[in-house]
């Protein structure tokens, strides 16, 4: 069984917060099945993004996967906010986290989509 999305939020967020590193909820999306998508803001006017996996991966039904979006490269900040923009037009129920790392570090490793999948 997939953990609801809100208590991985809140797991994930406590994870972030013990390690020191700032976490906010940015959208509240669907408690139960909202996708989850993280960004991670180096405050210097770039992020990555963190998005779900494609469905029907290997073990994508049970555990909550997420990969690099856009290539896994930074972009700008705006070109971010257009992105994630997009993103709610096409589903009002998904989450936003915004994690503030100036090292890029996102704590998503227990949750990244194996190589070669």
């Amino acid at each position: 069984m997939r953990l609801k999305a809100g208590i991985w939020i809140k797991a994930y967020i406590r994870r972030c917060h013990t390690e020191g590193v700032p976490a906010v909820v940015v959208r509240h999306g669907d408690d139960d099945a909202g996708s989850i998508f993280i960004r991670i803001n180096k405050l210097d006017g770039t992020s990555a993004i963190f998005g779900p996996a494609p469905a029907g991966l290997d073990g994508a039904k049970l555990d909550r996967q997420l990969m690099p979006l856009l290539g896994g490269r930074l972009i700008a900040d705006p070109e971010a906010d257009e992105y994630l923009r997009r993103e709610v037009d096409f589903d009002p129920d998904l989450w936003i986290v915004e994690v503030e790392a100036r090292d890029g570090r996102h704590f998503l490793d227990d949750w990244l989509m194996p190589l070669g999948s």
